[in-house]
């Protein structure tokens, strides 16, 4: 039988399975909820803080059967606040939040500071791997980036970021350098923690505000200098990369990003997704709005259609709410299990 470990690396690899696994990475796709928080004794802000607080409420996931994972940070903001940016860690509702940029400008790049992984969050990411790890070999360990586009524009006003990528092109490919390489830095530092699988999430580079060429020029690059870093460091790593908001204008852009799967948004039909991207192992995209507001019922009705329009790996479209059910999560696995719905709930 295999494990939830064996069940991933397979499903990332493309090799037979039994059933699609069910996760959620952590970062960006927010896996925690209060009443996980309730039940595990740990919450927000101070998780945020403390590596082996962090690791509880990572490992409560799986222990309380929402996900077949492990999965830290609960945010993603730490990247930028390493390199200068301001952060309000947010409460036991709301997740962690730039309130303070670092520069105001492309050109200004030079002014941030390289990521220091021997304190501040960083480092708590990193003890939160390690504790995660010597728990045992069965549950995969998934390490978070966000993503280079999502980064930069955290660390300076997005609306002057995103117009400065067409008019100061060389300072803003300087500064995409420098992030994508701090990336690279804090990716390799996971895996060497233990980590078993990294997903970047990069909800900024979303092709709809970026558009085609810009997505092309900018995103899918640093993208992808992050992940051939990154299995060269480490043989056999998983990766997935998740984008934001429909993908129909870039969908011959996202077929180069080489990552193992593809995360998509609920708004992403996985029909159109499968015929545009033949041979991809495509994760999601249970809507996140459903799986907090919906009833058991209609959560695994809309796990059951992603499993039967091609969906390799279950998850969240977008992470979850903090207020999400856990009725409604654990009927999200108990359907890719094979269970009905009123059996988890």
């Amino acid at each position: 039988m295999l494990t939830p470990k064996d069940r991933l690396q397979k499903a990332l690899a493309q090799e037979e399975i039994d059933r699609p696994p069910c996760i959620c990475p952590g970062g960006m796709m927010n896996m925690i909820t209060r009443e996980l928080m309730e039940k595990a004794g740990v919450g927000w802000p101070e998780a945020h803080r403390d590596a082996s607080l962090m690791a509880k409420l990572a490992a409560a996931v799986y222990e309380e059967k929402c996900f077949e994972n492990y999965g830290v940070p609960f945010c993603m903001t730490i990247e930028a606040e390493h390199m200068g940016a301001k952060v309000d860690l947010g409460t036991d509702v709301y997740e962690p939040h730039v309130v303070g940029y670092a520069i105001d400008s492309v050109s200004a790049w030079e002014q941030l500071s390289p990521i220091d992984f021997s304190r501040g969050r960083a480092k708590v990411v990193l003890d939160a791997i390690k504790i995660l790890k010597a728990k045992g070999t069965k549950v995969p360990v998934v390490g978070n980036l966000t993503g280079p586009i999502s980064v930069a524009s955290s660390l300076m006003e997005p609306v002057t970021y995103y117009k400065e990528l067409r008019k100061k092109k060389e300072d803003a490919r300087r500064f995409m350098e420098f992030v994508t390489a701090q990336l690279i830095l804090f990716g390799r530092k996971q895996l060497e923690a233990g980590a078993d699988v990294i997903a970047i999430s990069d909800p900024s580079g979303t092709g709809e505000i970026l558009g085609p060429r810009l997505f092309a020029e900018y995103a899918v690059p640093a993208i992808n200098q992050v992940l051939a870093s990154l299995t060269q460091e480490k043989k056999g790593v998983g990766t997935i990369v998740h984008i934001c908001g429909k993908m129909h204008n870039v969908y011959g852009e996202m077929a180069h990003i080489t990552s193992n799967a593809l995360s998509f948004d609920s708004i992403v039909n996985i029909k159109n997704a499968r015929e545009n991207l033949p041979g991809r192992t495509l994760m999601g995209n249970v809507s996140t709005y459903a799986l907090e507001f919906a009833q058991p019922a209609k959560v695994a009705a809309l796990t059951k259609k992603c499993i039967m329009d091609g969906v390799g790996i279950i998850s969240p479209a977008c992470g979850l709410g903090t207020k999400s059910p856990l009725s409604n999560i654990r009927t999200m696995l108990g359907t890719v299990q094979g269970k009905d719905y009123w059996e988890n709930v």
